[in-house]
């Protein structure tokens, strides 16, 4: 068997926040993301939602509430970022710094590259890298 007979496909990736509606209001209302599903589960004590900058496709973002976490998660070695692609790193980064969204790193040249690219925050100090497109 290969994986031209299975066919996977691209669902989702989850992040565990701190505070629900400033992630949202990250996701949803400064980056554009549509909300696709928001579900409470009482008896777990959490909360998922799911967002999409494409509800026709089935690839989202999952954000997890867990009521009671009141401290930083730990990123974690393995954990990389985020990526978002963008027509203009420069032009996003100016709307992004507007809206007070802090920056990492500045666009550039990709190290041994030649995409622009540039690293932003989000609420949970998550790293989301901007590129664009070759």
């Amino acid at each position: 068997m290969s994986t031209t007979e299975i066919q996977f496909g691209f669902d989702h990736v989850m992040l565990r926040v701190l505070d629900l509606e400033r992630s949202l209001a990250f996701y949803r209302d400064t980056l554009g993301m549509t909300l696709v599903r928001h579900t409470e589960y009482e008896s777990g004590r959490f909360t998922n939602v799911f967002l999409s900058f494409n509800e026709a496709t089935q690839s989202s973002l999952e954000l997890t509430w867990n009521w009671d976490q009141s401290e930083a998660y730990e990123k974690g070695g393995a954990f990389g970022h985020l990526a978002l692609m963008v027509k203009d790193v420069h032009q996003a980064v100016r709307y992004l710094e507007e809206r007070g969204v802090k920056i990492k790193t500045p666009p550039k040249q990709m190290n041994h590259g030649k995409r622009t690219i540039a690293f932003v925050f989000d609420p949970d100090e998550y790293l989301i890298e901007l590129v664009e497109p070759l």
